[in-house]
């Protein structure tokens, strides 16, 4: 993932939202309307340095390329690379790292 051609400044990520789901776990399948929503998980396949504070000092990110995380439903940028649908958005909206 270290040669990914997106290289995030200050404290945004660069994710791989989750596939979207046509049917449920049980089996059922879901109407084209509910699974157009964009999925709130993916994958991180870039990661800024971190921000600085107001006396210039870093903080590094808490997150990293590789990590699973769930994000804000409305958050983000999408951008489009070869086909393959992205997001890129501030550390401040992921919500959490899922652990396996």
């Amino acid at each position: 993932m270290a040669d990914f051609r997106i290289r995030p400044l200050g404290d945004r990520v660069v994710l791989k939202p989750a596939e979207r789901e046509e049917k449920t776990r049980s089996g059922i399948f879901l109407p084209d309307t509910a699974s157009k929503e964009r999925p709130m998980e993916g994958t991180i396949v870039a990661a800024g340095e971190g921000r600085r504070d107001e006396s210039g000092k870093l903080i590094p990110m808490l997150v990293q390329a590789g990590d699973k995380v769930i994000f804000a439903k409305y958050s983000g940028t999408e951008v489009k690379i070869d086909d393959v649908e992205y997001l890129i958005l501030a550390e401040k909206d992921i919500l959490g790292i899922i652990q396996d």
